[in-house]
């Protein structure tokens, strides 16, 4: 398969990525060249493909110092939400496919992964701690409305009363309001609406297929409303481009009622920056050279540090601000009390193995 097959970058409808960067891990590497022979047009519009893939484990573990848990659960490789800044896109590059276009549009469903996690969750010596769902992807994209994969799995852990944490930016969620209703009655759930900008036409740009601003706050509000703990989650704060937002956003996820909050500077590992870079050119070529510049200033001259500590936050003048500026308005705005419900840690005494069959005297 050639890895450059969308190399032209341009702005496709519906889609976030401009071009397929080559695979990583291919041996080989082609390169379109014009020579005045014919060749197959590239199409305006792709078209969204979907494979199975059977599951071997279900829960993907880390030990991670930046990350608020220890376990997590992906139903879906590849997100169709096509947010250009995804730092979960080079993973795609593990599958033989390009981290660009194939990350939206070439989507794996994983099969079989209730019933795998089941007998994860009843193995001798399983320790509960809350899952999240989901940390390579959004575990309600569009294709979750034809699976229902990431429904299952919230039935099985209210089953078993095992909690668990949701960071969303799909108004798709409110379909399992029920169930969420139910883990909320037993301090077993914890949701996280992500907002990256009320500007409607930057958000089409940049997170094509994502929820609009209003509908993730309506979100917010019908799940607090529910009594299912809802705070959000400000991120990606893309300096010279979103940051100016950041003040503006906590406060309507206030008003829609959120309690808690939480923000992560922009994220280019990889082939993300190429991308990211391509898709300012395309969008906003203006506004290109100072945003990279800025991104640089927060990770030390580079696109991106990896490095534990600083991944999420960044370091310098820049980064800093954000942070006074992210705390301020969390004082202001009664964010992150320690006295709120949905700041208080989840239930992980109540979990009780699930079974492939019942027990007799269940």
């Amino acid at each position: 398969m050639s890895m450059n097959r969308h190399r032209d970058a341009r702005v496709r409808k519906g889609r976030g990525a401009t071009f397929d960067p080559h695979n990583r891990f291919a041996p080989s590497v082609s390169e379109a060249v014009d020579d005045g022979w014919w060749q197959e047009a590239v199409p305006e519009r792709l078209a969204t493909e979907v494979r199975d893939e059977r599951t071997r484990s279900a829960l993907s573990w880390n030990t991670s110092p930046d990350l608020p848990f220890d376990r997590s659960l992906n139903p879906y490789r590849g997100c169709e939400h096509g947010c250009i800044y995804c730092y979960a896109r080079p993973s795609h590059a593990y599958w033989d496919l390009s981290p660009g276009l194939d990350f939206e549009t070439q989507l794996i469903a994983r099969t079989g992964l209730v019933e795998r996690l089941r007998e994860e969750l009843c193995k001798p010596g399983y320790v509960c701690r809350p899952i999240n769902l989901s940390g390579n992807t959004d575990c309600y994209q569009p294709l979750e409305a034809e699976r229902g994969t990431t429904r299952a799995i919230l039935a099985l852990l209210l089953e078993c009363r095992h909690p668990v944490t949701l960071v969303t930016k799909s108004a798709l969620i409110l379909r399992d309001l029920d169930l969420l209703r139910a883990l909320a009655e037993q301090r077993l759930v914890r949701v996280m609406v992500s907002l990256t900008s009320l500007d409607s036409d930057l958000k089409r740009a940049l997170e094509p297929r994502a929820a609009s601003p209003e509908a993730r706050l309506k979100v917010i509000r019908t799940l607090g409303a529910a009594g299912v703990p809802v705070g959000t989650l400000v991120a990606p704060v893309i300096p010279g481009l979103t940051d100016h937002e950041l003040e503006g956003l906590l406060e309507a996820a206030r008003e829609a009622g959120a309690a808690t909050a939480g923000w992560m500077l922009l994220r280019l590992p990889r082939e993300v920056a190429p991308l990211f870079a391509a898709w300012l050119e395309a969008h906003y070529p203006e506004r290109a050279g100072k945003v990279m510049s800025l991104i640089r200033q927060c990770r030390g001259g580079l696109d991106y540090d990896p490095r534990f500590g600083h991944r999420m936050r960044g370091r310098g003048v820049f980064a800093d601000l954000l942070e006074q500026r992210f705390r301020r308005a969390c004082r202001r705005l009664g964010l992150n009390s320690p006295d709120s419900p949905a700041a208080m840690c989840l239930d992980t005494t109540a979990f009780r193995p699930p079974h492939a069959q019942g027990e007799l005297f269940s």
